[in-house]
C-alpha cells in the first residue's frame, strides 16, 4: 500500500542529482540573542539572486546556491535585520546567527512573527499566526490572557456560545481540530468549562492555526490544526514571569542548564475561587472544592552541532464538588530529538504520550461507603513520529516521514454501590492502531509560481480484545445488535485505509499581491460523541469501528492576497468549499453515557460547508490590529432526520464580524478593544404540544432539525495596560492590566429552551439562558525579571 509513496520519494530525491552540480550549501540556526530561543519562520534572503528560505520549527535553515560570494539578509518581525557576507568556493558553510529585538518593538506590536510580506509570498493560505505579544495586549475575560479565546477573533473561527468548550473552524465540530502542544495532542483544551484554555501564556512561544492547504505531515482531523509551541527557556540567564489576577495567579521560571547549550522552563497556574469563597460557605458547602491548576515544563540540551534533545510535559486538572467529586484533566509528555545528517537533511523524531480523563465519585468523606457511585473515562495515545526535511536546493524542499499511534479508550465505566454490594456498568475498553506515511515537496517554479504538493496514506486498525456488535441499517430510531462477537487481544475487527492528497499553489501577481489555491483530503478516525448544545467534560471519545466509519473531508480554497501602502496593511479574501462524509449524528433521546451499545443510537450522514473570509490587518505604527468578516453556511443531511432534507448544523453562523484594535499611547501605556458580532446558532424547538392530565408536553410534530436560531451575539471588551516607571526589584518590569468584559452589559443568550410554566403547567414558555449577563471588570498585575 505504501509503494506509490516510496516511488514518489525516489523521484523527488533524484532531483538532487540534477540541481546539485557546482552548488554549495549554507546552513545553521537562527536564535534570539537575548534568551537563546529558536526563531521560527525567520527569513534568510539573498538579494542578488532574489531567493531565500525560512527557518523551520526549530530555527534551522538550509540554502543551496551556486559558487560565489553573497550577502545574506536575516529578517524577522520586531527584530533588527542582520546581514552577513558569505563566500562559497570550496566547501559548505555553517552559519549560526543570533538576532536582537528592535528598540521599537513596544511601538510596533505585530500580529505575526513573519517578514512583512510573508502573507503574499508564502505558499501558506488559510493560515493565521498570532504573536504572543498581541495576545497579551488584547482584552480578556477577567483580565487573563488566553490562546483559545484569542484565536476566536480570526476569520473562520467560531464557538457555539460564551464559555463553550473548544472552538469550531469552518463549520467543523470541536473534535475535528487537532490541538497540539509541542506535537502532543490535547483532547480537551479548556479549563473551567470553557472559560479558559489549558495553555499558560507565559510558557507559549508560537501559535499557528491551519484551516486549509494542510501540509502532508499533518493528519487525523478534518477541520484544522492548532499548533502551539512552548518556549524552550532562557539559555543565557535566569528569568521569571508571572501575574496575579482576579481569578488565578501564575509563575514561570526560566534558567540555563548549561549556558548557551541547554535550558529549562517551568510554568504553573492555580485558581483560588475556592480559597476566597471558603469564609462564606457553611454546612455541607464548607468542604466545597472548585479550582483548576496546571503545570507546564520543558527542557532542552544541545549535545553537539548535530544533535539536540527536548523534553516537555503538561499536567492540569479541574476539580469541582462538595460531598461528591468531579474532576478532569490532561497529561502530555513529549520527547524530541533533532539530528542534522548533513547540511541538507534535517530530522526531528518525536515520541509522545497523551491522556485525557474524567472522574465522578460520590461520598468522598467516607473511605468505605455502603452507598456510592464512581465513574471514570479516559483516552490515551502513544506515538512515535519521525519527520525528515531535505533541502534539495533553493527551489525544492522535500518533507517526508511517518507516524504510528496506539490508542486505548475507556469510553465510560462506573460502579454503583448499594447496601455494600457493587455493580459494574458501562462500556469495555477499546483499542486501535493508526499509522501513516507521507511525502511532500515545496517547489518554486520561476519567480512567480510556488507549488506545494504531497501525498499521505493512513492505515487504521480497530483491534481487540472486546466485543464487536453488528447493527442493521439506520432507520432514524434506536437499533439493537443483530450479532455479537468476542474478539481476542490484537485481533483485527475492522481496518480502513485512506489516500490523502494535498496541493497548494501561489501565483505572484506583482510585488504586493498573489493568488493562492489549495486542495486537501483529510481522514479522521476518532469521534467525540455529544448530544448537548455545547461539548462538556463528560463527552465520550470513541474510535472508528466496524459500525462507525472514518470521517472524510475534501476542501477547496481560493484566495487573493494583497499588501497596501508599503506593507502597512495586509488584506486577503478567501472562499472555500468543504465536502464531508460519514458525519456522526444521533437519534432523538439518544443514550451516549455508559451505554455498551451506544453505536445503535448513532446516525451517519453527509455535510457541506462553504463561505468567504475577508481580512484586513494593520501591522505597523502605534495603532494596529485587524478586522475580519466571515460569511458562511454549514449544513448536514442525515437519513432519518429532518425528513432526510439538508439542515443547518449546530455550528452554523451566517455572519461573523470581529474587530481587534491596539493603540500604543507611549512606551508605558496602551489601550485595546475587541468587538465581536455573530448570527445566532441554530436550535430545534417544539412545533406543537400535548396536554396530558393538565401538563403540557412539547412535541416537534414535523421532525424539523435546527429550524430556528437563538438571538444574535455581540459584545465589546476594553483593556488598558500601564507599565511601571520603576524597575521591579531593581531590575525587572511590572505592569497593571485593567479590563472590562462586555462593556455595554449585553445579556447574550447561550441557549433558549422550552419548559412548562410554573404557574400554569398546561402552558409552555421559552427561557433565555445566559452565561454572562453583566459587565465584568478585572485587574491583573504582571511582572517579569
Amino acid at each position: 500500500m505504501y509503494k506509490p509513496l516510496l516511488a514518489l520519494l525516489v523521484v523527488l530525491l533524484s532531483m538532487h542529482t540534477v540541481f546539485a552540480q557546482e552548488k554549495l550549501t549554507i546552513s545553521g540556526y537562527v536564535k534570539d540573542a537575548k534568551n537563546g530561543e529558536a526563531l521560527l519562520g525567520a527569513t534568510v534572503f539573498v538579494p542578488s539572486l532574489g531567493e531565500g528560505v525560512s527557518t523551520n520549527d526549530y530555527g534551522f535553515y538550509s540554502l543551496t546556491l551556486p559558487k560565489g560570494t553573497y550577502e545574506l539578509s536575516f529578517s524577522y518581525i520586531s527584530y533588527q535585520e542582520e546581514k552577513r557576507q558569505v563566500k562559497l568556493d570550496q566547501a559548505n558553510v555553517k552559519l549560526d546567527l543570533e538576532m536582537k529585538e528592535s528598540a521599537l518593538v513596544l511601538e510596533t506590536v505585530t500580529v505575526s512573527s513573519e517578514r512583512v510580506d510573508e502573507n503574499v509570498r508564502s505558499i501558506e493560505m488559510s493560515v493565521n499566526k498570532v504573536d504572543m505579544r498581541t495576545i497579551q495586549k488584547m482584552p480578556a475575560l477577567l483580565g487573563e490572557v488566553d490562546v483559545i479565546r484569542s484565536i476566536q477573533f480570526l476569520p473562520g473561527v467560531t464557538t457555539v456560545g460564551e464559555g463553550a468548550t473548544g472552538f469550531n473552524v469552518r463549520g467543523g465540530n470541536i473534535d475535528q481540530n487537532l490541538v497540539l502542544l509541542d506535537e502532543a495532542p490535547v483532547f480537551n483544551s479548556s479549563h473551567l468549562f470553557g472559560f479558559f484554555s489549558v495553555f499558560n501564556p507565559d510558557a507559549v512561544k508560537d501559535v499557528k492555526l491551519i484551516k486549509g492547504g494542510i501540509p502532508a505531515e499533518y493528519g487525523g482531523r478534518l477541520s484544522s490544526i492548532l499548533d502551539v509551541r512552548m518556549k524552550e527557556g532562557n539559555s543565557k540567564k535566569f528569568s521569571a514571569t508571572g501575574g496575579i489576577g482576579t481569578i488565578f495567579s501564575r509563575l514561570a521560571i526560566e534558567t540555563p542548564i548549561v549556558k548557551d547549550r541547554g535550558s529549562l522552563i517551568i510554568a504553573g497556574r492555580r485558581s483560588y475561587i475556592d480559597v476566597l469563597a471558603k469564609p462564606f460557605l457553611n454546612g455541607d458547602l464548607k468542604g466545597s472544592r472548585f479550582y483548576f491548576y496546571d503545570l507546564t515544563a520543558k527542557a532542552n540540551y544541545r549535545i553537539n552541532d548535530k544533535n539536540t534533545v527536548f523534553l516537555s510535559g503538561y499536567f492540569g486538572r479541574d476539580v469541582f464538588g462538595a460531598d461528591f467529586g468531579f474532576d478532569w484533566g490532561n497529561t502530555t509528555a513529549s520527547a524530541r530529538w533533532n539530528h542534522v545528517f548533513s547540511d541538507k537533511l534535517f530530522l526531528n523524531t518525536t515520541a509522545f504520550f497523551s491522556n485525557y480523563d474524567y472522574r465522578l465519585q460520590s461520598d468522598l468523606k467516607e473511605p468505605n461507603p455502603q452507598d456510592a457511585f464512581r465513574w471514570n473515562s479516559n483516552i490515551k495515545t502513544y506515538s512515535v513520529k519521525p519527520d525528515f526535511t531535505y533541502y534539495v536546493n533553493s527551489r525544492n524542499k522535500i518533507s517526508f516521514g511517518g507516524q504510528m499511534i496506539y490508542y486505548t479508550f475507556q469510553p465510560g465505566k462506573a460502579e454503583a454501590i448499594s447496601g455494600g454490594e457493587t455493580r459494574s456498568i458501562g462500556q469495555d475498553s477499546k483499542y486501535a492502531i493508526e499509522s501513516a506515511l507521507y511525502i511532500g515537496n515545496e517547489q518554486k517554479v520561476g519567480k512567480k509560481l510556488t507549488l506545494q504538493y504531497g501525498l499521505r496514506y493512513s492505515l487504521y486498525d480497530y483491534i481487540g480484545p472486546g466485543k464487536a456488535y453488528t447493527f442493521g441499517p439506520q432507520t432514524g430510531e434506536r437499533r439493537d445488535p443483530i450479532s455479537e462477537k468476542t474478539v481476542q487481544k490484537g485481533e483485527s475487527i475492522a481496518q480502513y485505509g485512506n489516500w490523502e492528497p494535498r496541493f497548494s499553489a501561489n501565483l505572484g501577481l506583482g510585488e504586493s499581491s498573489s493568488l493562492k489555491l489549495s486542495y486537501n483530503r483529510m481522514a479522521q478516525y476518532l469521534h467525540l460523541l455529544s448530544n448537548t448544545a455545547a461539548a462538556s467534560p463528560l463527552d465520550v471519545w470513541t474510535p472508528t469501528s466496524n459500525n462507525i466509519k472514518p470521517q472524510l473531508s475534501d476542501q477547496f480554497a481560493l484566495g487573493f492576497f494583497k499588501n497596501l501602502n508599503d506593507n502597512l496593511f495586509e488584506t486577503s479574501v478567501e472562499v472555500y468549499y468543504k465536502s464531508l462524509q460519514n458525519q456522526v449524528d444521533y437519534i432523538p433521546n439518544s443514550d451516549l453515557l455508559l451505554n455498551p451499545r451506544l453505536e445503535g443510537d448513532l446516525l451517519y450522514g453527509d455535510g457541506r460547508a462553504y463561505g468567504a473570509e475577508f481580512f484586513i490587518k494593520k501591522i505597523k505604527g502605534k495603532l494596529n490590529g485587524w478586522i475580519s468578516y466571515t460569511l458562511s453556511r454549514t449544513e448536514r443531511q442525515v437519513e432519518g432526520l429532518n425528513n432526510d432534507n439538508w439542515f443547518p448544523s449546530r455550528f452554523d453562523k451566517t455572519h461573523v464580524l470581529n474587530v481587534v484594535g491596539i493603540y500604543d499611547v507611549s512606551q508605558r501605556l496602551s489601550f485595546s478593544v475587541n468587538f465581536t458580532y455573530g448570527t445566532g446558532t441554530p436550535a430545534t424547538y417544539p412545533t406543537s404540544k400535548f396536554v396530558w392530565q393538565g401538563f403540557a408536553l412539547p412535541h416537534n410534530f414535523y421532525d424539523e432539525r435546527n429550524g430556528y436560531r437563538i438571538p444574535d451575539y455581540h459584545r465589546v471588551d476594553l483593556a488598558a495596560t500601564l507599565k511601571q516607571k520603576k524597575k521591579l526589584f531593581g531590575k525587572g518590569e511590572g505592569e497593571w492590566v485593567f479590563s472590562i468584559y462586555n462593556v455595554y452589559n449585553r445579556r447574550n443568550a447561550f441557549s433558549v429552551y422550552v419548559r412548562q410554566n410554573a404557574n400554569n403547567p398546561s402552558q409552555t414558555e421559552a427561557v433565555r439562558y445566559s452565561v454572562f449577563g453583566s459587565i465584568i471588570p478585572a485587574v491583573t498585575y504582571n511582572f517579569k525579571f
